[in-house]
């Protein structure tokens, strides 16, 4: 790899904001979320998910991708919800080696119950925060980002 040159003025504030963003925001959204629903941030975003995949069902690894957590990390949200009746595992049809997570009944209507908490804790930590254009100009910016650190191929589904 060649040399690179340090972050400029403009960099360097930008990066520090965003590693700032990336470490606080979790817990300033988990400290008071947790208690109020019983789910952790990275539940209710595994939750999410599978709330709006048809039949509202992803193969594991294609779950991991859309969360953006490793396999070993989705493999123990997905075994910790499912101990709970929040999900429930299959195993894939038109594969036996991959399983599927299924949203269950119970964990819709958990969501749908701790959405308005989630809904707070989002406007009080984020958008109170912003403008409209603010919102406007950051939000390519911010899907940029995110489709560059999405680097798995995408997965058959089951």
């Amino acid at each position: 790899m060649g040399e690179q040159s340090a972050l400029d003025l403009d960099e360097a504030p930008f990066w520090r904001a965003l590693m700032r963003i990336t470490t606080a925001l979790p817990r300033a959204l988990e400290d008071q979320f947790l208690p109020e629903t019983g789910l952790a941030i990275t539940d209710y975003g595994v939750l999410v998910a599978l709330s709006e995949a048809p039949e509202h069902l992803l193969r594991i690894s294609a779950l991991a991708t859309t969360t953006g957590l490793s396999l070993s990390r989705i493999s123990r949200v997905v075994d910790d919800l499912t101990r709970r009746g929040l999900v429930e595992k299959r195993k894939c049809a038109e594969d036996g080696r991959a399983s599927n997570a299924v949203l269950t009944g119970a964990g819709l209507a958990r969501l749908e119950a701790a959405y308005p908490s989630h809904l707070a804790r989002v406007r009080t930590s984020v958008f109170d925060h912003l403008s409209a254009e603010d919102i406007r100009t950051a939000g390519p910016v911010l899907a940029r980002l995110a489709a560059a650190l999405d680097t798995a191929p995408p997965t058959d589904d089951c």
